[in-house]
């Protein structure tokens, strides 16, 4: 482990944000970048939704100054409608003046709705087609890396990630990062790393290892274990952009202090005045319950915040209810 990933020329630091539909939206990505993670990806945006106007998923692909370096995720299965897509996006990046760092492929969500169209990890399953669409789509992208985020395959009779990394290398993929289970797992058991390790000594592009990281050790382990160039990290993140943190203190044999629960809230409020920021009250308000129960789950009392929370109706009434909250935990030391 060096500490950098080289993609195509350019270089980024190994620990990176991986991409969660409905959760790596602008205001996470923010918060995570200001603990530490050296590249993230955008939540998956739909690359037909972008080829048929769709007014609202633009949004979602738009990536700020501020958040660089992140990739774009598209997620399809039409080689054309993927290219098209990509084009598309760079084209209204260029005039907006942040292009992003690469334009990623989601090949590993799991999600029946996104599977039954053949998107997804459903590729997994084709993986000539998946080839096909790394190849359409460096034919657009120029100098902009097309990277792509892949699972072992559709099940355990199906692994096949090794010999699937090695056609999209050959297609001009630049960096593939693996989720370390096959399509039927979901999220659990535990990860298989070994199929990690096993991609990483078949092909010459970065590798990045995803899977179960919840603590720097994972990462540590996740390293050693398969020589990945860099680590990603999904729902460790969640409530704990501090993961990033401890994760680089680790990495520089450094100790680490984990937050408070004062200061747990702290970051739950400062997330929610990023979303209202980006989303306007209505819907921060709404979409904040999921974040803000993270940040809370585990602490004495949190179940009772979350009860709360699914009441809350406006701004005000969220944050007083955090700050009460924030109130009652220092009151306990």
């Amino acid at each position: 482990m060096q500490g950098w990933i080289s993609i195509n020329g350019k270089r980024f630091g190994c620990i990176w944000l991986s991409p969660m539909a409905g959760m790596t939206d602008p205001a996470f990505r923010k918060i995570c970048k200001a603990h530490g993670a050296d590249y993230m990806t955008t939540e998956m945006v739909s690359a037909k939704a972008i080829c048929y106007g769709d007014k609202k998923t633009p949004v979602l692909a738009r990536i700020r100054p501020e958040e660089m370096p992140c990739a774009v995720q598209l997620f399809g299965s039409d080689p054309g409608i993927m290219a098209e897509a990509a084009e598309k996006i760079l084209e209204r990046a260029e005039k907006d003046g942040t292009l992003p760092a690469a334009i990623d492929v989601n090949m590993g969500c799991p999600m029946p709705k996104i599977v039954k169209n053949g998107d997804g990890s459903a590729l997994m399953r084709e993986p000539e087609k998946a080839a096909d669409i790394i190849r359409a789509m460096c034919a657009v992208c120029g100098k902009i890396p097309v990277t792509a985020k892949l699972r072992l395959g559709w099940d355990g009779e199906s692994i096949h990630v090794v010999e699937m990394a090695k056609s999209l290398e050959q297609a001009g993929a630049a960096a593939l990062c693996i989720h370390a289970r096959t399509r039927a797992e979901l999220y659990s058991p535990g990860i298989h790393p070994e199929y990690i390790g096993a991609v990483k000594k078949a092909v010459g592009i970065p590798i990045i290892g995803n899977g179960d990281v919840f603590h720097a050790a994972d990462a540590r382990r996740l390293f050693d274990t398969t020589g990945c160039d860099g680590v990603a990290v999904a729902r460790g993140a969640l409530g704990n952009p501090w993961i990033f943190e401890e994760i680089h203190a680790m990495l520089r044999g450094e100790p680490y202090l984990p937050p408070s629960p004062a200061e747990r809230i702290e970051e739950a409020l400062h997330h929610f005045a990023l979303m209202r920021e980006d989303k306007g009250e209505k819907v921060a308000v709404s979409e904040s319950r999921a974040a803000i129960a993270y940040y809370t789950k585990g602490m004495e009392g949190s179940a009772r915040i979350r009860g709360l929370m699914n009441t809350a109706d406006s701004a005000g009434r969220v944050i007083q209810i955090l700050r009460d909250y924030q109130k009652e935990l220092q009151e306990q030391i």
